[in-house]
């Protein structure tokens, strides 16, 4: 029979250390990959971590009070290539990422994520993920196209569910362990890998069996790529419109809903959230808020219009999402 590679189990939680220092030995134990940010003035942190860690892929479950954390490829170490597979078995998550790759994740979601690519991971309070890392070369094989951020549906992939159950069930064993040998522990690591592939390879192979054989798949995502390009340059611009986007890029607007219809978006909500990320970034960066100047420069008509898209968003106004990124009090 084979014999799967041995594998290491490994266990954290910031109850080990003094609460002076809970966030930096957070950063260092379980997100040496990514920037965490600072919790909210009088917070303390309270999360524990464990780790199944086999040849070339992991196993891990965790669970925290609320924080927020930051994915850019310059986190990623040197030679390191991971994709992860994570179910939210408790809490939530709002992912603020590229237009198109943002999303809100509840309990029982499953969620696929590239550290490499720019992101703002905003975990709830109690927040439990579970999850698989692995290669991305072989999850790239699996889907038959570069891996991305990507929130799975239950109902996409008739696999999610045993999926999600092997997650769970091997998550509570990876918690409470005792009456499993090391041996155990590295059969069902390499089971759980094998069955994260299969649902992969069946989920890339259902999205080419729904791909229209007269070519309108490549137009539709030619489109749209052109689309996100244009609004990217005119973002700035309040009085953008579909009908200017669908004149630069050479189609009708009805080509060009259909084209963000195809990737499960819409043109003006993707508009607007492009505009929504280049303003939370610039207003992380500036050292003075001006609310007014800034919702011009990002394209919105009204500062009104703008800090209550921002809020509902994002969860806080500008002023005080400025006032957060700064440490405290302008």
């Amino acid at each position: 029979m084979h014999n799967p590679p041995p594998c290491v189990l490994e266990h954290w939680s910031s109850s080990e250390v003094d609460p002076a220092i809970r966030l930096a030995y957070w950063r260092e134990v379980a997100h040496n990959w990514v920037d965490v940010q600072p919790l909210s003035r009088g917070a303390e942190l309270d999360a524990s971590w464990s780790l199944l860690r086999g040849e070339n892929r992991f196993f891990g479950t965790k669970r925290s009070t609320a924080y927020e954390m930051r994915t850019h490829a310059r986190h990623v170490p040197p030679g390191e290539d991971m994709v992860v597979l994570s179910m939210l078995e408790s809490g939530e998550l709002d992912l603020n990422a590229a237009p198109g790759q943002g999303h809100h994740a509840g309990t029982g979601m499953l969620g696929l994520y590239v550290p490499q690519q720019e992101g703002a991971y905003r975990w709830g309070h109690n927040a439990r993920q579970t999850y698989v890392a692995l290669e991305r070369r072989e999850v790239w094989a699996a889907l038959g196209h570069p891996p991305g951020n990507l929130l799975v549906a239950a109902q996409r992939c008739e696999l999610v569910p045993m999926l999600m159950s092997q997650l769970s069930h091997l998550g509570r064993l990876v918690r409470h362990p005792g009456t499993l040998t090391d041996e155990d522990f590295a059969g069902l690591l390499d089971a759980t890998r094998s069955l994260a592939l299969l649902f992969l390879r069946t989920l890339g192979r259902q999205d080419q069996e729904r791909a229209p054989d007269d070519g309108h798949e490549s137009l539709h995502a030619g489109r749209h790529a052109a689309a996100l390009r244009f609004m990217e340059q005119q973002a700035h611009q309040p009085s953008l419109d579909a009908a200017q986007i669908a004149h630069a890029i050479g189609c009708s607007r009805t080509r060009l809903y259909e084209a963000f219809a195809a990737q499960q978006q819409t043109v003006m909500g993707s508009l607007r959230e492009l505009r929504l990320q280049r303003a939370r970034r610039a207003i992380e960066t500036s050292l003075r808020l001006h609310v007014g100047m800034l919702a011009w420069h990002c394209g919105f008509a009204h500062a009104s219009d703008f800090s209550r898209l921002f809020r509902t968003r994002f969860g806080l106004s500008p002023t005080e999402w400025h006032r957060q990124a700064r440490g405290g009090p302008d």
